[in-house]
């Protein structure tokens, strides 16, 4: 208990002081997910905000797809982006392997399922509000596609804080991805987990305060988004 208290205490302190270590670490993780929901977004959006409002044929087979990916186990992602990057893989040529660009596309690859599903279930309630009103005004499906954006946008914040949050806590596909380099791809789950087996428990404590903290940080602005929206629908 005492090896403990003196673990967390000497955490704490880390935090405190902005260790080099510690900083190192976390502006590596905020950069890689910022990166990959950036990305996420500019692929998960649109084809969520398509599948809201437009109807073809096997649109039920795309969507039970999409949903299905929302659980795609994060190590077989890492494995399948590994066969892509690796030197054997059609990508290997571009050298990524092993490096933040291969763990932003893992991540992205995750993130980018999530934020189209939950775009598409909140654009779709959108779209059967207001249809009626949008095609009297001479907008289609797909020119009332910014407007519907446009309408959910406190709610699609919500989404993309969802799948920072996601990509924050991501450890599995970034571990095989990105091979948790010191100093290169170490990020903070990678981080946790090594030192941990190592027996670092006071850098292992501190990345655990600092990412409870960004998850708190996240979730507390989703919370505040959600109630700023229903008092905006009021």
């Amino acid at each position: 208990m005492n090896d403990l208290g003196s673990a967390l205490g000497t955490a704490v302190t880390l935090v405190a002081t902005v260790d080099p270590a510690v900083a190192r670490i976390v502006g590596l993780s905020l950069r890689v997910s910022l990166m990959a929901v950036a990305i996420a977004a500019l692929i998960g959006l649109p084809l969520g905000a398509l599948l809201a409002v437009t109807r073809f044929p096997g649109r039920g087979a795309v969507i039970v797809g999409l949903n299905a990916l929302m659980g795609l186990p994060p190590v077989v992602c890492g494995l399948l982006i590994y066969l892509l990057l690796s030197r054997s893989g059609p990508l290997g040529a571009l050298g990524l392997l092993f490096t933040p660009t291969a763990m932003i596309a893992a991540q992205a690859v995750l993130i980018a399922p999530i934020l189209a599903a939950l775009t598409r279930q909140v654009l779709e309630g959108l779209w059967e509000e207001y249809a009626e009103q949008l095609l009297s005004f001479g907008a289609g499906p797909l020119r009332a596609v910014p407007t519907l954006l446009w309408d959910g946008r406190l709610a699609l914040l919500t989404v993309l804080l969802a799948g920072f949050g996601r990509a924050c806590a991501e450890v599995g596909a970034v571990m095989i991805v990105g091979g948790n380099i010191d100093g290169f791809t170490r990020v903070m789950t990678t981080a946790i987990a090594l030192e941990t087996s190592k027996g670092d428990l006071p850098l292992a404590l501190a990345l655990g305060i600092v990412l409870m903290a960004i998850v708190l940080a996240v979730n507390g602005a989703a919370q505040f988004l959600r109630d700023s929206a229903d008092r905006w629908a009021r």
